[in-house]
């Protein structure tokens, strides 16, 4: 589960994301209003293998729904075959939260939402 190709050049490693903030400079002392402000521009930099990082989608153990419905939220929201689909739900089961995919965080996020979306208990946790 990628969200996209992966760069593995050295370039694309260096490259970098930026954002610019605009802060405008006030007078030290606040009393002259006659002029205008001058624009301060700050940038923040993270390179795109932070942004890259892969994210785990954990789901927690619940007691409430049935689990050939678990199994059936798996096959939907992640696509897994109905085997692959039992074992993590098994796994959720008897470890209390399990790790159920790894992917970038706007697709994590998503698989989120989706899991609430059908009721289940579900967090992430960046990899490391």
């Amino acid at each position: 589960m990628s969200c996209g190709p992966r760069r593995d050049d050295a370039s694309a490693r260096r490259r970098s994301k930026t954002s610019r903030r605009t802060h405008f400079a006030s007078n030290a002392e606040g009393r002259n209003h006659n002029h205008a402000a001058e624009p301060t521009i700050e940038q923040e930099t993270r390179s795109e293998d932070e942004l890259d990082v892969p994210w785990q989608v954990v789901v927690h153990n619940d007691p409430v729904n049935l689990m050939s419905y678990v199994t059936m939220v798996f096959q939907r929201v992640f696509g897994y075959p109905r085997e692959k689909a039992e074992r993590h739900m098994l796994e959720v089961h008897q470890k209390g939260g399990r790790f159920c995919g790894a992917a970038c965080a706007e697709r994590a996020e998503l698989y989120v939402q989706q899991l609430h979306g059908y009721l289940l208990l579900a967090t992430l946790e960046r990899q490391c």
